[in-house]
């Protein structure tokens, strides 16, 4: 069977200052647009069975130019709703609250149409798109060519998603840092899920870390 393969988008200006991105649509950088481009050698040696991507224009676009073709959208791509965090550093959130961790206590209430997710809700979103994935990987097999399923998106969801498909609670995603423009797989080992390679980035783009929103 293949493997899940993640691929985080390249860098915008919010990731590039550090703020929490999930539904403003920024686009990628000039830089973001490089480093995608960057990522076609380490995705064209796969064989691809299925691409599907977040619905934000930063992992599309990246999808575009990492050489992925057109996508499937999958809405339960996107990232963590932050609610009143959005477009908030974490060093802005630790003046009125100096111990917060988005992974143990979530995110300050936002509007209506983006009220926040605790990492529980993440959770349950991430072994959504895991069912998906399964069925996939799945069908691949069934039609005999095998193959790996790729998915373009967003720091936290996905690193929520690795910890979930390793059977831990989302809130472990927190023991996986992952940079903008990388690529992780995810396979199995006696049948068993296990991390293949993590947070991967070409040479060129292998700089000081990177915000994770």
């Amino acid at each position: 069977m293949g493997e899940l393969i993640l691929v985080r988008h390249g860098e915008t200006e919010w990731s590039r200052t550090m703020k929490h991105t999930s539904w403003t649509d920024l686009p990628l950088t000039a830089k973001g647009e490089e480093q995608a481009r960057a990522l076609r050698p380490l995705l064209a040696r796969r064989r691809i069975a299925v691409t599907m991507s977040s619905p934000m224009a930063r992992a599309l676009r990246t999808a575009d130019l990492a050489g992925l073709g057109t996508p499937v959208v999958e809405p339960d791509l996107h990232e963590w709703d932050y609610g009143g965090y959005e477009g908030v550093t974490t060093v802005e959130i630790h003046r009125t609250r100096p111990d917060w961790d988005l992974w143990r206590h979530g995110v300050a209430a936002g509007p209506a149409e983006h009220p926040g997710e605790s990492p529980e809700q993440v959770g349950e979103r991430a072994d959504r798109v895991l069912k998906l994935v399964d069925a996939a990987l799945r069908d691949a097999d069934l039609d005999g060519e095998g193959g790996d399923v790729v998915l373009v998106g967003h720091a936290h969801f996905f690193r929520a998603l690795a910890a979930r498909r390793l059977g831990l609670p989302a809130s472990s995603g927190a023991l996986f840092r992952l940079d903008t423009a990388s690529v992780s797989r995810l396979g199995t080992e006696h049948g068993h899920p296990a991390i293949a390679s993590w947070n991967v980035r070409p040479l060129v783009l292998q700089t000081p870390p990177e915000a994770t929103a």
